[in-house]
């Protein structure tokens, strides 16, 4: 079965499920008016019209208690996010902290790749803002923390010098920042023990069996994620026509709840911007051989090779 018909069954049993959950349901909502996290008093019947689209547009998957046990939820993979953990993956903020709306709107408008969380353009703009103060009602992180301080792009400095800008965050990508121990490696061994020894001073001698794959890591959603391959997967939260823009959002924010750190800090923006075009250029190789090649290229290169002796 190809995957655009299972998609469509997907769709239409998630359609289903909800048309059969609305049957009957009554929403409780709210007299009193709640502070949500973003400094301001929510007033009650924005939070009432908020749970009654929640339950439209939402329910289906996310559950009545936000907790991602709706009843379509037992057939979606990855399974949908729980909001009452108040933990979110691809916010523009620092990895753990919360959030602003506007990250929301961005996730709800454009969906995420490769789940079932659509492309929701078609809610109105007052509706999906009512949603949005009423989801935060099922954490208490909300009525506790403020959101994070939202991360900007800075100027890009390699613009117009994107060949060195590649060939610099490839360096640290295998070198310093270690990407390789979750994401694949795109270079051989030999070339990750010079620049390690290069950037750090000490040669990288310790690879993973499987090098030119990506490594099962942990998270706090209850299940192991697998970190994406920038050259065979539609990633999650970036838009193609926002590529360079949104590699920078997840690169600098992390991403919460996985071993993706922050690395906006952790890192001199010349360094972090040569990161994000290292992805961009992996990213563009999606659907070529190019990948499958390379890899033979290093792995024959692999094979020849042994670390210097101390």
């Amino acid at each position: 079965m190809s995957r655009k018909p299972l998609l469509l069954i997907l769709a239409c049993a998630a359609a289903g499920a909800l048309a059969a959950s609305c049957k009957g349901y009554r929403t409780q909502g709210f007299t009193e008016p709640m502070k949500l996290g973003n400094g301001k008093v929510i007033p009650a019947p924005i939070l009432t019209e908020g749970e009654r689209s929640y339950v439209l547009y939402c329910r289906a998957c996310h559950g009545d208690k936000g907790d991602g046990k709706g009843p379509a939820a037992p057939g979606v993979r990855p399974p949908p996010r729980d909001f009452t953990l108040g933990s979110f993956k691809f916010g523009a903020v620092p990895g753990g902290t919360l959030p602003n709306d506007d990250d929301f709107v961005r996730i709800v408008r454009f969906g995420l790749h490769g789940t079932a969380m659509r492309a929701w353009d078609g809610v109105p703009e007052p509706k999906l803002l009512e949603i949005i103060q009423y989801l935060k009602t099922f954490s208490t992180r909300w009525k506790e923390e403020e959101p994070g301080e939202p991360i900007v792009p800075t100027p890009d400095p390699w613009q117009g010098k994107e060949p060195p800008a590649v060939e610099r965050g490839r360096a640290l990508y295998h070198g310093m920042a270690n990407c390789l121990s979750c994401h694949p490696a795109y270079a051989p061994k030999r070339y990750i023990y010079e620049v390690s020894k290069q950037l750090t001073g000490r040669g990288a001698t310790d690879f993973r069996k499987d090098m030119y794959g990506s490594e099962l890591t942990k998270s706090e959603y209850g299940v192991k994620l697998l970190p994406p391959d920038f050259t065979r997967i539609e990633l999650r939260s970036v838009r193609p026509d926002h590529q360079v823009g949104d590699l920078y959002r997840v690169i600098a924010s992390g991403v919460g709840g996985t071993a993706m750190p922050t690395w906006r800090g952790a890192l001199p923006e010349e360094d972090l911007w040569s990161l994000v075009h290292f992805v961009d250029s992996l990213v563009k190789l999606k659907g070529t051989d190019t990948p499958r090649r390379l890899r033979a290229e290093w792995q024959a290169e692999d094979a020849a090779w042994k670390p210097p002796a101390k």
